[in-house]
Parts: C-alpha cells; structure tokens; sequence
C-alpha cells in the first residue's frame, strides 16, 4: 500500500505553525484542558459545519464562540433565546423611512460570522426555525427578499441538559441542521489552577481576548481545501454500511439520513485535514462519529454506547490511502 505524501495546504510545520494551528494554540488558550474538544470545533469550522453545545453552565461556551470569531478575524454576534424571541429578533425586519417613503431592511444578529444561540431550547419552535435556512443555505429570507449571510457563518448554540421546564425540544429537522453535538465538561484540576493563576490581576472582561489570527477569506480558502479532501471508494463504501446499520439497530428509531451522511464524510475530511493528510481513513470516519451522529439519530439509551456498537459491528476495511 503506497501512502501519499502530499501536506494539505494551509496547515504548516510544527518549526514554521501555520495559522491553523495558531488558531489551535488561542482557543486551548483560552479553554484549558479541552484539547479534543477545540480539534473537534476546528473540525466542524473546517467543515463549514455547525455545533450544537449541550452543556451545564459556566464552562466556556461563550468564551469559545468569542474566542473563535476574533481568531478568525469574524463579527460576532449573541442571541440570548428566550420564549417571548421573535424570528425577526434573529433574522431582521423591514422598517418604514419616513423620508424616502420606503421599507428598509434592517439586519439581526444573524449577519454575523460568529453566532453564539445561547440555550435555544428556550425559544418557541416558530423562532428556532428562523435558524433553518440560515443554517442550511446561509442566507435568509424577509418580506420576500432574499439576503445572502457570511460564506463562513458558523452557528454554535447552546442548550442546559439539567433544565427541561419551560424549554421546547429542539425537532428532528433542526437537529439536523448541526453537524456535530459537543459537550465541553469540567476542566481538570491543573487547567482550573491554570485558569485561577493567569486571572490574577487581569480584568475579567478582558481574559478571553484573542488576537486575528485567519482573515475570513483565508478561512474559507481552508474551507475549500477541506472539500478537496480524497476520500477513497472504499472509505465511502465504509461509511454507507455504517449508515445503514444505523437505519436497522433495534435501538435506534431514526436513522442517519442522506444529508446526514454528507455531513459526516465532511467532517471526516475536515478531520483528516487537521491530522496534516490529504486523504480520508476509516480511523478518521470512527473519529467523528460519535458527535456527527449524536445529534441527529433517535438513540433510546446512551447515545455513545449504541454508536460504538454500531462502529464495532462493521468491518474496518483496510486502506493506506
């Protein structure tokens, strides 16, 4: 088996970092001791993805989302959901001028790189949906009209699993919209005196700064190399029995979907592009697995026990790229 040698472009070496892995070095600078979680956010940005972050409070969401958008040299933009969030509160609304006699479209925080959708689960379904085409097209539409978003816009929106009253379960179709579910967890206990040591005597409204790392057009160049990532017949054959043992697991009542399956060789590209390779390997599809399929197959029971049963019960098949 002969491996490619070729380096994606844009990763670097580790004597000359390449802005991707500036990038890497601000975020876990920023959220210590969560190294496997920013590789997976680097995935998912790489992917032109979005995350959901199902998570207690206090542990960093906010942080990440701002961090990321000011390495990324993007506007950042949070929405606070709450029940009585309207989807113009999101999307935007056209506005009377009184002195052209005109409607005026003004936008909402959805014209953002960066959108931070703080506990989602807490607006209605009507306002959730607002995020669909958003998510799905980047763009929105309003009176008709039709107003194209960042190519790089990126949604991270946040729900508190400890708290279900007064919340609207996020609906299959929304669910699908995101291409990975993370969960960020408490650091460890020498990232915490990290943390408590580099706070000292700085403001805590400045400790989550992060310097322009990427300008935008540069991510998305990132984001097109990405795609360009080879993914083997072989490898795709991997991924389609994966699938469809998914869509047969007695304890799985919903299936992983077509797009679904999409957006997991996506991110497996996006994972074997992190690594410094030009090609996708079975061990990048297992990789991913369990945040692109937690979020969007209708598990009963613990979602990373069944998905490892479903990983384990499929043959690997042997690739050297």
């Amino acid at each position: 088996m002969t491996l490619i040698p070729t380096e994606p472009p844009g990763l670097g070496s580790p004597a000359a970092p390449s802005p991707i892995q500036r990038v890497r070095r601000a975020l876990n600078s920023v959220l210590r001791g969560k190294e496997e979680v920013i590789e997976q956010v680097l995935a998912c940005l790489l992917a032109r993805g979005h995350i959901l972050l199902e998570d207690k409070p206090g542990l960093g969401k906010t942080t990440l989302a701002k961090a990321l958008a000011a390495a990324v040299g993007g506007r950042f933009a949070r929405v606070q959901c709450t029940p009585d969030l309207l989807p113009g509160d999101i999307t935007g609304f056209s506005i009377f001028n009184q002195k052209t006699r005109e409607f005026e479209f003004q936008p909402g925080p959805v014209f953002a790189d960066v959108l931070l959708a703080d506990e989602i689960n807490r607006t209605t379904p009507r306002t959730q949906s607002a995020l669909l085409e958003a998510m799905a097209e980047r763009q929105v539409t309003v009176d008709n009209v039709r107003h194209p978003l960042s190519e790089t816009f990126f949604v991270l929106a946040t729900q508190n699993p400890i708290e279900h009253h007064g919340t609207y379960p996020l609906p299959e179709a929304q669910l699908d919209r995101f291409a990975m579910k993370l969960s960020i967890g408490y650091p460890d206990r020498p990232s915490q005196r990290a943390m408590l040591a580099a706070a000292v005597g700085v403001c805590s409204c400045h400790n989550d700064v992060t310097d322009r790392i990427l300008a935008l057009p540069e991510l998305h160049q990132l984001q097109e190399s990405v795609a360009g990532v080879t993914v083997a017949p072989i490898v795709q054959d991997y991924l389609i029995d994966l699938a469809e043992r998914t869509r047969t697991h007695p304890r799985i009542s919903l299936g992983l979907s077509p797009r679904g399956l999409l957006t997991w060789q996506r991110v497996a590209q996006a994972w074997a592009f992190l690594q410094q390779r030009p090609f996708v390997t079975p061990d990048d599809v297992k990789a991913v697995a369990r945040p692109v399929l937690a979020v969007r197959l209708g598990i009963e029971g613990e979602p990373h026990v069944i998905i490892d049963e479903i990983l384990s019960s499929v043959a690997v098949p042997l690739y050297g790229g």
